[in-house]
């Protein structure tokens, strides 16, 4: 009897085990991978909501929050800010890895802080893009499902917040100054840097698709989850704060104009997801879905009505079952003065711990339906820890 002949013999005997398959493409433990910007990294997911007397009631993961190093001592890629809330980490043993990147854009940035953009930027000092993090990692894992946020740097959405709130600081309420039409804003929403834009939001999702080429997988073999942002304040009618004097800011933390906030909900933020969903077109993959996240947070928005600060309601800690449905689900924008210890100026106007683990229930039911859809809150307090949410 051969070589051959006896060791089949003795595997179909159970005797010798047969070859480990190594973890790969279709291989192993499922996984979840997430990349892109500040809205899906887990930027300001410490926070379940906010209170000016105090950071303690809302202080939920505490100092190691955006530490993802092994031993959650420290950041793999500084002010990165992935946190141990962000959506990923889908669990009932599908596996989670968080790429994204707090300010990243289509393509990596070596400025103060690096910034690997959805590339194939490589270094050769350890420093790469999230499509070159997602082909080394894909190869010896098996990758279902990537989910992706991106953008929102490309319009400079940063720049346009801290133009809108220092024209609210600036101005009074009888000659208001609003940011909709200053140039600096107005030159991200020409239809020159729309097209632009949405080039560059195509060429990262085809990006996405030649790093899971790359590493072993036809495009039937993992599917591509595109989120458009959501809402992060409400419209004019409903804030709980008066435009006239400071209060909006000082209290509330969300320094708009009643005319500006129309506008980032009408227009800027219209734009925005409108350029995003044109880019799943542009690109050409067809193994793309869209999870609609416009309104997801409607009703939990920074200074709306229904909601508010933990000593407008009455609260002491997150920890109490009511504070999910009656605390913001937005972190409030700070300013160098009202930075305080803890907090960082680029958690401003993210969506906070109640929201990334919301959006984490809205990926879980985008892997669990193979489908995308429109998620939205569907009723009050927590289930398995998390809000109640519904993918239609």
């Amino acid at each position: 009897m051969s070589a051959a002949i006896l060791l089949l013999s003795l595997t179909g005997l159970g005797l010798v085990a047969p070859p480990a398959h190594a973890d790969g493409p279709g291989s192993g433990t499922p996984y979840v991978v997430t990349v892109g910007d500040s809205y899906i990294s887990g930027e300001a997911g410490r926070w379940a909501g906010s209170s000016n007397d105090s950071e303690t009631p809302a202080d939920a993961l505490g100092a190691h929050a955006y530490h993802d190093n092994a031993s959650h001592t420290a950041e793999v890629i500084p002010r990165c800010h992935r946190s141990l809330s962000a959506e990923a980490y889908i669990g009932g043993g599908v596996g989670g890895l968080n790429l994204a990147c707090s300010g990243a854009r289509t393509t990596t940035s070596t400025g103060d802080y690096f910034k690997p953009g959805i590339d194939f930027y490589d270094d050769g000092a350890g420093h790469q893009g999230q499509a070159k993090m997602l082909q080394v990692f894909a190869a010896t894992h098996n990758v279902r499902q990537v989910v992706v946020s991106i953008g929102g740097n490309d319009f400079n959405f940063a720049s346009i917040v801290t133009q809108c709130v220092q024209d609210f600081l600036l101005s009074p309420s009888w000659n208001p100054d609003y940011c909709r039409d200053d140039s600096s804003v107005v030159a991200n929403f020409t239809s020159a840097n729309i097209t632009t834009v949405r080039g560059k939001i195509a060429t990262a999702f085809q990006n996405v698709r030649t790093a899971m080429r790359n590493a072993g997988y036809g495009d039937s073999a993992w599917s591509l989850v595109v989120q458009t942002y959501p809402s992060p304040i409400p419209a004019s009618s409903g804030f709980r704060y008066g435009q006239s004097g400071y209060t909006r800011q000082s209290v509330g933390g969300c320094g708009f104009w009643n005319a500006d906030a129309d506008w980032a909900n009408a227009t800027a933020l219209v734009t925005i997801n409108n350029t995003v969903r044109a880019a799943i077109g542009q690109s050409g993959l067809g193994n793309a879905r869209l999870l609609e996240l416009q309104s997801a947070f409607n009703g939990r928005r920074l200074c709306e009505k229904t909601v508010g600060l933990y000593e407008e309601v009455g609260l002491s800690s997150w920890t109490q079952p009511t504070a999910v449905d009656k605390t913001e689900w937005i972190n409030q924008i700070r300013t160098v003065t009202t930075v305080g210890s803890n907090y960082y100026i680029q958690e401003s106007l993210h969506p906070n711990y109640w929201a990334q683990l919301a959006l984490r229930s809205c990926v879980r039911q985008a892997y669990n339906q193979n489908r995308g859809g429109t998620c939205t809150i569907s009723g009050t307090g927590l289930v398995n820890g998390e809000p109640r949410m519904t993918l239609n």
